[in-house]
């Protein structure tokens, strides 16, 4: 009779250890779905593009990340869809975020020339650069970035410039 009932403690035992592991396991599982559903992991910023100046449309803030996800005056979606640069416009940014490493290291301010219609301020993870559309000296990035941000305006954001 002992001997039957400790055989089936054991196995009740055992029962239990395994309805605890399959119900850690569940709880793990569920765990990492909600953290997916949430957002999970988001991927890091390439730059962030505040422009400015004296045009009707000149204002303009645009994040730009390591996906190709794009925030245009802070929206990130239009009619349910994500705002998403092309495959070549991924490249391209990714490209002028590598080239503006050094001018945005070195904090990068250059001044207005006197025709200035827009002005761009550029933080990404290495500092910031400060710069006019006239401004005198402007390494080529700089022109490259104000294409850029135009295009993306215009194809991305469906803004007018």
């Amino acid at each position: 009779m002992r001997a039957a009932r400790i055989a089936r403690e054991a196995v009740f035992s055992a029962r239990r250890v395994e309805s605890r592991a399959v119900r850690c396991t569940l709880l793990a599982a569920l765990a990492s779905a909600l953290l997916v559903g949430c957002g999970g992991i988001k991927a890091p910023d390439l730059f962030i593009v505040q422009r400015s100046g004296s045009g009707p449309h000149a204002k303009l803030t645009l994040l730009v990340n390591e996906e190709g996800g794009v925030h245009c005056n802070g929206l990130a979606s239009r009619n349910g869809a994500k705002l998403k640069l092309s495959d070549p416009q991924l490249v391209q940014a990714r490209a002028i975020q590598e080239e503006l490493e050094e001018p945005s290291a070195k904090h990068t301010v250059l001044a207005a020339g006197a025709k200035s219609v827009l002005s761009y301020f550029v933080r990404d993870e290495h500092g910031y650069v400060r710069f006019a559309d006239d401004s005198a000296g402007q390494p080529k990035v700089f022109r490259n970035l104000q294409l850029f941000v135009l295009q993306v305006a215009q194809s991305v954001c469906e803004l007018p410039e």
